[in-house]
């Protein structure tokens, strides 16, 4: 009797797990994946030799503990798997790379990622990477890199693609998706079935602030692969930045003023001429003394708005003549008349 309740409870014990398990059956575990992994596959399409093939998987966390990624192992050496978010706090974004190792290996290839969690729970999810490495074709480097630009600056980098094949090999053009990227290409070698290109990517002056990464498409004569990606990156550095770049003032009444310290940073000595934001009065005091670093508190007042709130504060400066920068920050609040 004794060993029959035993055994009773035991497999009551092992259908409560299994029900409330997040991998229990596949539906279950189709279910998880897809709300912790909104993307599980990517084709890199064609690419040529050592050049720099990622692709970045966002991982969402929508529980309410931390999520842990234990490990990742991949199915095919063509492929490492990279980490960048071990831990991803309870509501928020990390995120894993998979890269493509197109200096070792060519021809169609493809590998299975198995990513597997402990944290808040044990569960396996498998994402998919799958492309093409043309062996015909090498970027040197792999990826063309600026570094970084002083916002307002031009610069220009280049690199070289060598192609072994066809005698009549010819690129045909390259194409850009951002306006102040700009691309040519001239012919440097040709003979024996051998062709060497130089290209030329310019970075123009109105590049906007920050970190940018993006793909050139090189088109060549190809019939069946035409259009090859080359990689390019780089952070444009504004002349002034200000934090925080986001100022929440939470929620305050019509008329009621919120006081947030701001720091205002450049690269050359500047006096803040005035402090903008549509909708709110922004009153501060600041040095008349040209400094490079400014430290002040500014006292933000609603005029005549009410509701969720979202304004662009910007800060206009003056190197003390008739240079003017401006920096920009995002200001959010809930203005309520109770």
């Amino acid at each position: 009797m004794l060993q029959r309740c035993w055994n009773v409870a035991a497999t009551a014990a092992v259908g409560f797990f299994f029900a409330w398990s997040p991998i229990a059956g596949s539906a279950a575990a189709e279910t998880w994946a897809d709300r912790v992994f909104p993307v599980k596959k990517h084709d890199f399409g064609t690419v040529a030799v050592a050049s720099k093939t990622e692709f970045t998987f966002p991982i969402v966390n929508p529980y309410d503990s931390d999520l842990h990624i234990r490990t990742v192992r991949a199915s095919c050496g063509c492929t490492t798997p990279i980490v960048e978010s071990e831990y991803v706090p309870a509501g928020e974004t990390g995120s894993l790379v998979a890269r493509f190792n197109t200096d070792t290996f060519r021809g169609q290839r493809g590998a299975t990622l198995t990513v597997v969690v402990d944290k808040p729970f044990y569960a396996e999810a498998r994402l998919r990477v799958d492309g093409y490495i043309r062996k015909d074709m090498v970027f040197q480097p792999g990826e063309l890199e600026f570094g970084r630009v002083e916002a307002g600056t031009a610069s220009t980098e280049s690199a070289t693609v060598f192609y072994a094949g066809r005698d009549d090999w010819k690129i045909t053009d390259i194409k850009t998706s951002h306006p102040w990227l700009r691309a040519d290409f001239r012919q440097t070698e040709r003979g024996r079935g051998k062709v060497k290109y130089e290209l030329s990517v310019s970075l123009r002056e109105d590049a906007p602030a920050g970190a940018f990464r993006d793909q050139l498409i090189v088109v060549t004569d190809d019939r069946s692969m035409p259009r090859v990606p080359f990689r390019v990156s780089g952070e444009v550095e504004s002349a002034l930045n200000v934090a925080p770049q986001s100022i929440s003032l939470g929620s305050l009444k019509p008329g009621e003023t919120v006081e947030q310290r701001l720091v205002v940073r450049g690269r050359e000595p500047f006096v803040i001429a005035a402090i903008e934001c549509d909708g709110w009065k922004a009153d501060y005091e600041a040095e008349s003394t040209p400094m490079k670093l400014h430290i002040l508190t500014v006292r933000f007042t609603p005029v005549d708005a009410e509701g969720p709130q979202k304004a662009k504060v910007v800060i206009r400066t003056t190197d003390g003549g008739s240079r003017e920068t401006t920096a920009n920050a995002l200001l959010t609040a809930v203005v309520r008349d109770e």
